[in-house]
This record gives structure tokens, sequence and C-alpha cells, in this order.
């Protein structure tokens, strides 16, 4: 009855924290751990017994775990192998390095100074993978880079653990190596024998039952069982959940088993974090508060430190680097689980490990802002005067385009994902000039085997669009999945050249009003785009004939395109932009425009530019076909037609008065 108060007490104060929280948009994770600080034995002791915190934290941990290794698939992660052992295995051996060395400065022992390193080397996968998936980042560079660095984490986790035993142990106690090394190899050998062996026939026999419930317990009773086996050999309960994850993850019912678990997820992170909270000591934590704000400081620094010079290593922008050493500076779920390990072998005292978790703790809560507020950060690091090499990446095919593209009237192309490719080949096959700008460096030094007119380049930089000729570009398309990058590339754009067309795919429809704000000619909203796909295709399945399908969705399309729009982009839209020499652009007046107040005379697009305005929209009024005396202000966007090459000194007219004065060449 005891513990049915305490899941009470944790599960309604775990509401009520995680809805204020909420309403004042603190992400959950925070509001987890504040909430196990508030109900432990160091907080309010609504929950006083120490054991039972440390039972609630280990069965957290072992679901938590046990989802984690339930979701790992080698075969999704061969596409980032390098990601995943290079940067991976550069991010651990250097923070271990890094954490050893200040250690062993500050006078610890040589083997409390590399499990310090191992504790400090991982992060959390949860935290990480929550945000990126909340932000729809996982496929960005930065978002691959973060996945590929977790798994290794989690994988030298598994070795870390084998080897603590060994950094403690005295020198009349310690353990062969060749004991650890059989150890090791027996839990690889039960883990393949399980895989290959027990678990799919087992799994089969229940499956036939078709009875939910058997599944899931079956599931379940999987996962405790690896566990207690691994805790019966010397390792920990925490790593057998993982384990056992990996164990179903590897057979064809781990999708069945994913989809039963699911709803349970996120309860189990809960119950981790909360756990995590209810274990720190405020007491020791104000009385050593100069350390622990030394110890968070320490750790930020060389986490992020370590990350950034990983991924600058893998070929990628510094850019991408930053907000990757932003996403990994904190300490991970596993780190608690291996420190309780080292606790139980002498390498961790009372004292040291309680900075050490207000620390950790304090890395965690701080993530979700960093991770938020990182391309912020990244964009103005690099208003800094820094080499170009180490801005676009110091791989040999990574070096800054050596001189100006020689087109125009040419379509850019930013991203060479799925609608990249396919847009090339699109480009291709009509006879289009096109250029390509690609960050993933292994993407570059192929399709460039290929002949592919691709560049490894970011395409944020004014140098970068200026070397693709951006100016004389007729079409650019924005084809990434960094939501952050797309918007400073459109500013960036628009800054150069306000009259270029610009198409921008997003994921979401909430996305599309903010890139036409930004001045985006074009926006094509996956989420919505593959609605029209569903509902073509049901229309289809009941046999509504091709032609009446295609009407409606072009209804469709164009009540609700028009309903994205701004209206000054719908003018534009619906002109024909397929004429032959003649192109029009929508021109917004700013203020520190010379043009500003004078009337269309004054200006004279026709006889210096041989540039025609078909209307002004200011506000919410509409100039249709204006004439000399109508007056220019600031906010008002003109709409233009006229030559291409024409279109593209607008603004130098209108923003020089000397050029104003001269008649055009």
């Amino acid at each position: 009855m005891e513990s049915l108060n305490e899941i009470v007490i944790i599960l309604g104060l775990a509401v009520g924290v995680i809805f204020v929280c909420s309403r004042l948009k603190i992400p959950s994770i925070v509001g987890f751990l504040l909430t196990g600080i508030m109900a432990g034995p160091y907080g309010l002791a609504l929950i006083e017994s120490s054991e039972q915190v440390h039972v609630t934290a280990e069965i957290g941990v072992i679901f938590l775990l046990f989802s984690i290794g339930l979701e790992f698939s080698f075969q999704s992660l061969r596409e980032i192998k390098k990601t995943v052992l290079l940067g991976g295995g550069l991010q651990v051996l250097l923070t271990v390095v890094f954490t050893e060395v200040i250690a062993r400065f500050m006078g610890m022992p040589v083997n409390q100074a590399i499990f310090l390193g191992f504790l400090v080397s991982l992060s959390s996968t949860a935290i990480v993978l929550k945000q990126l998936g909340e932000k729809a980042e996982m496929d960005t560079p930065q978002g691959k880079i973060d996945l590929g660095i977790l798994v290794f984490q989690d994988i030298a986790v598994v070795a870390m653990m084998l080897f603590t035993p060994l950094l403690g142990a005295g020198t009349a106690e310690i353990q062969s190596p060749l004991y650890i090394l059989a150890k090791t190899a027996g839990v690889i050998v039960l883990v393949i024998v399980l895989a290959m062996y027990v678990i799919p026939p087992l799994l089969y026999q229940i499956t036939r039952t078709q009875s939910r419930e058997l599944f899931l317990l079956s599931i379940i009773l999987i996962c405790f069982a690896v566990a207690w086996l691994t805790s019966s050999a010397g390792l920990s309960l925490a790593l057998g959940a993982f384990l056992a994850g990996l164990i179903i993850a590897e057979s064809e019912y781990s999708h069945q088993a994913m989809a039963n678990i699911m709803p349970f997820i996120d309860t189990f992170t809960s119950i981790f974090f909360i756990s995590i909270g209810m274990l720190l000591n405020l007491q020791t934590m104000a009385e050593n508060l100069a350390l622990v704000a030394v110890f968070t400081i320490l750790l930020l620094f060389i986490k992020s430190l370590v990350a950034l010079l990983a991924t600058i290593v893998l070929g990628y922008p510094l850019r991408t680097a930053i907000i990757v050493g932003f996403s990994l500076s904190q300490v991970g779920e596993f780190s608690f689980i291996l420190a309780q390990t080292g606790i139980d072998n002498g390498l961790l005292g009372g004292n040291l490990y309680q900075v050490f978790l207000a620390a950790s703790i304090l890395t965690m809560m701080m993530t979700p802002f960093l991770m938020n507020y990182a391309p912020r950060i990244a964009d103005a690091v690099y208003r800094w005067h820094l080499p170009e090499r180490l801005r676009s990446g110091i791989l040999p095919w990574c070096s800054e385009i050596e001189e100006k593209v020689p087109m125009n009237d040419h379509l850019i192309i930013v991203g060479f994902g799925i609608n990249g490719r396919n847009l090339s080949r699109a480009a291709c096959y009509a006879g289009i000039p096109y250029v390509i700008l690609e960050i993933n460096a292994d993407t570059v030094k192929k399709e460039k085997e290929n002949g592919e007119p691709i560049y490894y380049a970011d395409a944020t930089h004014e140098v970068v669009l200026d070397a693709v000729n951006i100016e004389s570009a007729r079409v650019v398309v924005i084809a990434i999945s960094d939501a952050a990058a797309t918007r400073r590339i459109i500013n960036t754009i628009r800054r150069i050249n306000p009259t270029v067309y610009i198409i921008v795919r997003t994921r979401f429809v909430s996305n599309v009003q903010d890139l036409y704000e930004l001045g985006a000619s074009e926006v094509i909203p996956e989420e919505y785009e593959t609605s029209i796909e569903i509902f073509a295709r049901v229309l289809s399945r009941y046999l509504i004939p091709e032609d009446e399908i295609e009407n409606f969705i072009d209804q469709v399309r164009k009540e609700d395109y028009e309903m994205f729009r701004t209206r000054s982009r719908n003018a534009a839209r619906e002109m024909p932009l397929h004429l032959s020499g003649v192109d029009i652009a929508t021109v917004r007046v700013e203020p520190g425009y010379l043009a500003n107040g004078k009337c269309l005379a004054e200006i004279d697009l026709r006889n210096k530019l041989g540039l025609t305005v078909l209307a002004i929209y200011r506000e919410d009024k509409v100039i249709s076909n204006p004439g000399g005396n109508d007056i220019v202000k600031s906010g008002d966007k003109l709409i233009v037609i006229g030559e291409p090459e024409k279109l593209r000194q607008v603004i130098k007219l209108m923003t020089n008065e000397n050029h104003a004065d001269q008649p055009a060449s």
C-alpha cells in the first residue's frame, strides 16, 4: 500500500509540474527532473525511502534502455557507419583523454580520472533524440551526426562496464584480463544464440495464439529475463535490458513489439528522469555550489568542444559542428548506470558522486534550451573573421568554390536528397543549366565522380551564393531538412538578389507563412502534398474517374495555396512565367531606398530599364496598372515585368541616386 501511495504522489506531482512547464514552454524533460528533485528524500521528502528511490530508478532504467535497444537497427545505421565509427570513436576517445588530463591536474588518481572520463564521454540518447524528433530534425546533417555518435556511445558503454571493475580493483584483487574478455565473449555469444535460435521460434509460437496480452507479457518477460542473466554474470541490469531490446529488434517480430510497447516508452522515460532527480541531494549541492558550477561549465565546454572537433574531422562546416557540439554537451543516462558500477568498485565517493550528479542534471536541464539557441549562436560565430577552410570544411573536396560558376539564367539546387536528385534529373532532361550545393562530403565526392555539377558548400554564406552566380540565377530550389538553415538561406539570397524565384520545400504547413514572409516565392509543404496523394489514391480505389480526381486536386491546390500565400505572392504566381525572355518579380520598397516618396515617373523604370510596373501592393490595397503620378512608399511591393537581366538592376536603380539620374546603358 505504501508503494501505491508513493506512485500516486509521484505521478500526481509530475502531472502538475509538467502542466506548468507546458504553459511556460519549458521542455518536459526539465519538468520530470524537477518533479524528482521536489518529491525525493532531499527535496520535500514526499518519498523518504532511499531504497525505494533506487528500485524506482532501476525499473525506469530497465524499461528505458529496453526501448532504446528495441529501436536500435544495424541495417538503418549502415548509411552513417562513418559517422558512427569515426565520429563516435573520436568523440569518446578525446572526451576521455581531455577529462583524464584535467582530473589528473586536479590531483585525482589515474584510475578515477579515467573512470570520470568514461562518465563524461556519454551523452543522453533519450534527450537528444526526443528534441530532434520534436523539431523534425532527424534527417538534417546535425541530426544524423548526433545519432551516429550516440549509437557509438551506447555500444562503447558495454566495454566501459566490463572495464570498470578492472579500474576499481586493488593490486591483489585485480581481475584477469582474460576473465574480462571471457565475460564479454559470453555476453556476445548469449545475445547471438538468443537472437538466432531461441527468441524467434518462441515468439512464433506465441504469435500463433493471436493473443495480444500474451505477446506483450512475453516481450516484458524477455526484457527482465535477459537483464537478470547479465546481472547474475556480474554486469548491470540495464545492460541486459538494452541487449534484450537488441535481440528482439533483430527478429521479424520487432515491429509488432515496438507497436505494443510504444505507448509505454514515454512513461518509462519519465520514470527514469524523475528517479534521477530524486537522487540529487540539494544540501550537498548547496554546500558545494561553486564546485558544482565549475564542474558544470567544464562539462559543457569539454563535451561541446570535442563534439565540434569530431564533426569538423568528418568534413562538415563549422555551423553544423557548432550545433552538434551544443546538442551533445550533456551527460547521458548511461552515465548514471555506469556511475553506480563505479561506486560499487570504489571509484566514485559519495561527495564526488553528488557533485557529478548535480552538474549532470544541470547539463540535462540546459540541453533543450542549448539546442534551440544553437543555430543562432552558430550564425553569430559566422560573423567573426574565421579562416574559410574552417568555415566550409577541412576535407580536400570541402574547399570553397575556386572560381565563379560561369552560368546565367540557371537553376541552383540547395540539398541533394531525394528532392534534389529528382530535380537534377528533370533539369538534365529538359536541358536546363543547374548547379548543386550540398554539405554532405561523401555525397559530394561520389556525385562529382558521376559528373554532377555539385559543390561542397554551405548555402547560408553570401560568398558561396556569389560563387554560383546567384545574381544571374533564374530559380533557386531549397530542398533541405534544416528549418533554421532554410530561413537563413532565403534571407541571404533576398539580400543579394531580390528578384530571383525561390522555391522552398518544408515539412509542415505551419511553416509556410513564415517562409513567405522571409521572401520565398513558392513554398511546398510535404505534409500537405502527402495528404493530397493519400486522398487521390483513396478516390481512385473507389473508381472515381481520373479526370475528376485531377480536377478536384487542382481545385483543392488552388484554394489552399492561395490561402497559404500573401496577396503579393499570389499576384506574381498567377502571371505567365513561361514567356520567353520575360520574367515577373516582386520588389519590396525598403525604408532606406532613395526611391522612397518618389512617383513612378521620377523613378522612370520604363525608360531606364525597359520595365513595366503592373501593380503596387500597399498593405491591404491594390493599385492596378499604376500611372506615372503614383507615389512609391516604404513597405510597398511592386509587381514588375521585363527582361530578367534588367529586373536584376531594379534594386540598384532604386537605391542609387546617381544611377537614378542617368539613362540606362
